[in-house]
């Protein structure tokens, strides 16, 4: 016999009378709520399509989606290291199986086997972008690793643990629906269980879609707008700095990729004042312009003074230690904030794209180690770095250079 559940007027919902309320909630106030969709038993829902949902990426291209691709609002990083028995075979086949699982899921289609195809039926521009670490490199081809392709150098405010290390395989599943990443993460770690096992899972996110408009920057967990300085996709400056010059041939048209995890001490930066804060990031809480400018993308004025004769912008202020007097010196950022509530840790999924980490983020991330004030609130408790292949075409894969030559 059905357990009743509370009503809510204070009395028991009984199975006869849910199947009641169900019966009548084409009327009344239920009714109401439902205006512009149909509510006979078994028709289509009507009214206007979903704003985001059914907007696709494709899967297949020159370059992998999810780069380029303007920022969804949900990412899930699963980090996968190849079982020791996988041989360059089974990495062919585990790709090849993946890759047909993308190409389905990111038209809106459910995957092959799909035991749900409902949920990937609101894509909500999915994509899912490959990146290969070393170990995966060197299971199929040896000698086609990139020399950059180690981990990063040692830094003294790094305090990384090995739960968020290096692994051989990254996936990137971003959405602006976070059921439709939930589920493809899903498909893909069913299908690579033959091959993998996951070392990680991070979850990273930012402003819902359509909750501000498209192209403004992101703001992270200590308020502050994030990413100001970045390369514009479809330009030759971006062009020139994230997609791979010379290197193996697998890799030409493709990228790499350098992940972050920065967790941020929030508790200490809320005994900041305002100004202190500024001061410590160099642009202004309100609307991120530098503290020399009005807005947020006029240029920083290192050299201006105040009434004081005081530098307006410190020599400390992280504006000032990630800018470099040398143009090669850049990356193109795309990142994400995270939130662990189960061990209280929040922050900043630091996601680079560069043809180089070494010619590029290395530099950069050097001069913030050495004196950026920023470093009394942020740690890195995380680092891993991908090589990330061109795209493919229809019936091939990513990656699939490896076993050309």
């Amino acid at each position: 016999m059905s357990r009743p559940r509370e009503g809510a007027g204070g009395g028991r919902w009984s199975r006869r009378g849910l199947l009641l309320a169900g019966a009548t909630a084409g009327v009344g106030t239920l009714g109401g709520a439902l205006v512009g969709r149909s509510t006979a038993p078994g028709a289509e829902p009507t009214g206007p399509p979903p704003p985001h949902g059914e907007g696709t990426v494709s899967f297949h291209g020159t370059r992998q989606a999810g780069i380029e691709t303007p920022p969804q609002a949900n990412v899930r990083l699963l980090g996968l290291d190849l079982d020791p028995e996988t041989d360059a075979e089974g990495v062919r086949r585990l790709l090849s199986l993946l890759g047909d699982d993308v190409a389905r899921l990111s038209r809106g289609e459910g995957a092959l086997a799909d035991t749900e195809p409902e949920l990937a039926a609101v894509p909500a521009r999915l994509t899912v972008t490959f990146g290969f670490g070393r170990g995966l490199v060197e299971r199929v081809a040896p000698d086609a690793v990139p020399s950059w392709l180690t981990d990063l150098p040692e830094f003294d405010h790094d305090a990384l643990r090995s739960e968020w290390g290096q692994t051989d395989l990254l996936l990137q599943v971003c959405s602006d629906d976070p059921v439709t990443v939930a589920h493809a993460a899903r498909v893909l770690l069913r299908d690579a269980r033959a091959h993998t096992r996951v070392r990680w899972v991070q979850d990273g996110f930012r402003r819902a879609r359509g909750a501000e408009r498209d192209g403004t920057t992101m703001r992270n967990l200590m308020g502050q707008v994030d990413g100001t300085v970045n390369p514009a996709p479809g330009t030759e400056d971006f062009d020139h700095l994230v997609w791979s010059e010379g290197g193996p041939g697998w890799l030409a048209g493709g990228t790499s990729l350098v992940l972050r995890r920065i967790a941020t001490h929030l508790d200490t930066w809320d005994e900041l004042d305002r100004p202190a804060r500024e001061a410590v990031v160099g642009r202004r809480l309100a609307d991120g312009a530098p503290l020399t400018g009005e807005n947020e993308h006029d240029e920083p004025d290192f050299t201006a003074t105040d009434a004081g004769g005081l530098t307006v912008i410190p020599g400390f202020a992280h504006i000032r230690r990630a800018r470099s007097e040398d143009p090669e010196e850049r990356v193109f950022r795309r990142s994400y904030n995270y939130e662990d509530p189960a061990s209280g840790e929040s922050g900043l999924l630091f996601v680079s794209f560069q043809s180089d980490p070494v010619r590029r983020f290395v530099p950069i991330q050097r001069r913030l180690d050495e004196l950026d004030l920023l470093n009394e609130w942020v740690t890195a408790v995380g680092s891993a770095v991908y090589a990330v292949p061109p795209g493919c075409a229809e019936g091939g894969f990513v990656g699939e250079g490896l076993w050309e030559g």
